[in-house]
């Protein structure tokens, strides 16, 4: 027996939250999700869901149980599906392994399941407890959230800056203004979604890959498209991501109407696997990105991260279409002689006025400071 249940039950269920994290950039556009199954006072069985289309987490688990399963409790941080999809439905599996007890942190916010999955589990006689991490499991799972219930992608904003709230110096150059760890720390998130998004004029300055390094052999998280607004389609055929898109997803959003020079530009690059997508414009040179989302989640994306530059990012924030941003502050002061700032676009406002944030958390990352911000 456990002397202290409650304990236990908090206890296992940040174990479930720790095996449903090593799903990320795994299972999506599916949530991760990790179970433990425990019998007499102790784990028997640990599962989380590995890969999309394949076991859901509470499977797995009861899988490793062997048996032992059979009057345990089930520790999982969503609630377990009641319907048929690419697996069948996880009740009926806990049903029959005998499980006595089911403690999940959050209902599933799926359409096809949204409760149902724990009135099955109550209607057999099971007893079901709800809430345990809930907190945190609904930030693992805030992506999957946003698109099963918008059918958008979330969207992640990321920029390095100065102290001074600079992203380049007075020759345009960004290169490196955050260190090492950060950026390390960046391509591991570029490996859990599915697009990267930058701005043209991002990619004129930089000339940048936006793909997630370094690729282990055998790692089997996503490649993420790499996409870029790019209304006149000036795209260099030379760049780096023109020359790879034919072995690494690239598509451009460019403005419906072209002008002779900017269609030949398009034959070419389509020439070289870039997928060229035409979307109305808003105003001269900006696009729509409310239907550039609308896009991308109708096809099955289901996180965005978008890296800039200025500009673009201040269209994000401007038009409330961001949910969150990774800020890296570097200690280093760059001043206003013609700085970049990092967010450019926004109409100023008053202090009482402006745009907030609210901080999820502050951490150290070598010299530089990584804030994770919630923006909706």
């Amino acid at each position: 027996m456990v002397e202290n249940p409650r304990a236990w039950d908090a206890r296992m269920m940040q174990l479930a939250l720790r095996l449903a994290r090593r799903g990320l950039g795994l299972v999506e556009p599916n949530p991760p999700v990790g179970a433990v199954i425990c019998r007499g006072g102790r784990i028997v069985g640990r599962g989380w869901h590995r890969a999309f289309g394949g076991p859901h987490a509470e499977v797995a688990a009861i899988r490793e149980a062997a048996g032992q399963a059979r009057g345990g409790t089930l520790y999982v941080t969503l609630e377990p599906c009641c319907h048929t999809g690419k697996t069948g439905p996880c009740t009926e599996a806990i049903l029959a392994a005998g499980i006595k007890r089911v403690v999940a942190a959050m209902t599933d916010p799926n359409p096809l399941v949204g409760g149902q999955g724990l009135r099955r589990l109550r209607r057999a006689g099971v007893e079901v407890t709800t809430g345990i991490g809930q907190r945190q499991a609904e930030r693992l799972t805030a992506p999957f959230r946003k698109w099963i219930t918008t059918r958008r992608p979330y969207v992640t904003l990321k920029w390095a800056q100065s102290i001074d709230g600079c992203v380049a110096d007075r020759n345009g150059r960004s290169k490196w203004i955050s260190s090492p760890p950060a950026r390390q720390l960046v391509h591991q998130l570029r490996g859990r979604v599915d697009a990267i998004m930058v701005g043209i004029g991002t990619v004129l300055a930089d000339d940048p890959m936006l793909t997630a390094r370094p690729a282990h052999s055998g790692d089997r998280r996503r490649v993420p498209q790499r996409l870029i607004l790019d209304s006149a389609c000036r795209l260099p055929l030379q760049s780096h991501l023109a020359q790879t898109a034919r072995n690494i997803p690239v598509a451009i959003f460019h403005n419906a109407h072209l002008s002779p020079a900017a269609h030949r530009r398009r034959r070419w690059l389509e020439e070289l696997g870039v997928q060229c997508r035409a979307i109305p414009a808003m105003g001269r040179h900006r696009l729509d990105l409310r239907r550039i989302l609308q896009l991308l989640g109708a096809e099955g994306c289901s996180q965005v991260l978008v890296e800039g530059g200025p500009r673009v990012l201040g269209d994000f924030l401007a038009r409330q279409l961001a949910d969150q941003a990774w800020v890296f502050v570097a200690p280093r002061i760059l001043g206003d002689d013609l700085a970049r700032h990092a967010v450019a676009g926004i109409p100023a406002a008053k202090l009482s006025q402006c745009a907030g944030a609210t901080v999820q958390s502050v951490r150290r990352c070598g010299p530089d400071l990584w804030l994770r911000l919630n923006l909706a």
